[in-house]
């Protein structure tokens, strides 16, 4: 299959604004590549911008939610960048909390956030795409779209989908130019579980202490999972795991596929503990 080359072509990069997005981007401008920068969060976007020596980049601010916003958005990247070569789909969030103290509303507003922005900016931007002799769509996923534990119900469910959205699509595009991937991360250091929501009925203290104990299980250094995703995009791989723990999920979630949570139970389990009170 013919490896993508970025120099002077474009690269569209969602949740570019911090953490995986951001070092995404650098490690694609140090490549060559133009940038089209998007993300709900315009003074993270100028930040980061203003951080690259590159030409050409483009910031965009939008909410990966509003369809009519995205339809917009991409008019406005097409506009600009004639060569959509590769689009990384790195926005989402996460949301800490049991089915008892979980409301749908929360729930529903995470899909909306890790699934349908994903699927929004992938069907906008795929007729460009298509236009291109070899294109590729790199969506991140998460081990937890490979093994779903307790504690993470919405995450997991966004991650799922997101899972099964990327497999159907490339089934779709099989004889296109386009080619499509999915990317396993297994605790990457940003701060995703840090940032992220957690439901209203959640004591802050303990949905803290949580989100603390899952952060201390992450182990990849952002700059190494760039890369990592960089050279998956480059080189239109379908599957690519990250670190350690993906790897082993992966594998257990295949051997034993209604048992892998007892082996997995001991070492998250403060990760996922919502209920016992902080003392």
């Amino acid at each position: 299959m013919r490896r993508l080359d970025p120099r002077g072509a474009t690269s569209v990069i969602t949740g570019a604004a911090s953490g995986m997005g951001a070092e995404v981007a650098r490690e694609l401008e140090r490549r060559g590549a133009r940038l089209a920068l998007v993300d709900r969060n315009a003074e993270g976007l100028e930040s980061l911008a203003a951080s690259l020596t590159g030409t050409g980049h483009t910031v965009h601010a939008v909410d990966l939610t509003d369809d009519a916003g995205v339809a917009a958005l991409a008019v406005d990247i097409e506009a600009a960048h004639p060569h959509i070569q590769s689009l990384i789909t790195c926005a989402g969030s996460s949301m800490l909390g049991s089915i008892d103290q979980l409301t749908m509303a929360e729930m529903r507003w995470l899909m909306d956030v890790n699934l349908w922005g994903t699927v929004n900016i992938t069907q906008a931007l795929l007729p460009a795409m298509r236009r291109q002799k070899a294109a590729h769509i790199t969506h991140l996923v998460s081990i937890y779209g490979l093994a779903a534990p307790a504690g993470r119900i919405p995450y997991a469910m966004s991650k799922f989908a997101v899972r099964g959205f990327t497999e159907s699509l490339r089934h779709e595009l099989e004889d296109s130019s386009v080619t499509v991937g999915a990317i396993y991360p297994a605790g990457v250091k940003t701060g995703i579980i840090l940032h992220g929501r957690y439901a209203a009925a959640l004591d802050p203290a303990i949905a803290q202490r949580a989100a603390a104990a899952q952060a201390a299980m992450y182990h990849t250094e952002p700059a190494d999972a760039a890369h990592r995703i960089v050279e998956a995009t480059l080189r239109r791989r379908p599957r690519t795991m990250i670190g350690r723990e993906a790897r082993l999920v992966d594998v257990l979630a295949r051997i034993t596929p209604t048992r892998y949570w007892a082996p997995m139970r001991g070492p998250l389990r403060e990760a996922v503990d919502t209920t016992t009170p902080v003392t």
